[in-house]
């Protein structure tokens, strides 16, 4: 999948509210452009994205059956 095949499934499963798509999305679309940009911004991007998801923690607990 593509970036843009990711940004339409989240659209159509109204998983704009699913945070971890968000993630995957943001994840694809930097591995898209790392021929673009520089080993540090890259890494610095990769960086915050991680720091994005490890706030995410375990909002799942509880839910697993509604989300998964």
């Amino acid at each position: 999948m593509n970036s843009n095949e990711i940004a339409q499934y989240i659209e159509a499963t109204n998983g704009i509210s699913k945070p971890w798509l968000l993630v995957q999305l943001r994840l694809k679309k930097l591995q898209e452009r790392r021929h673009e940009i520089s080993g540090e911004e890259y890494i610095q991007e990769l960086a915050d994205i991680q720091q994005d998801l490890m706030k995410l923690g375990e909002w799942w607990r509880g839910m697993e059956d509604e989300v998964f």
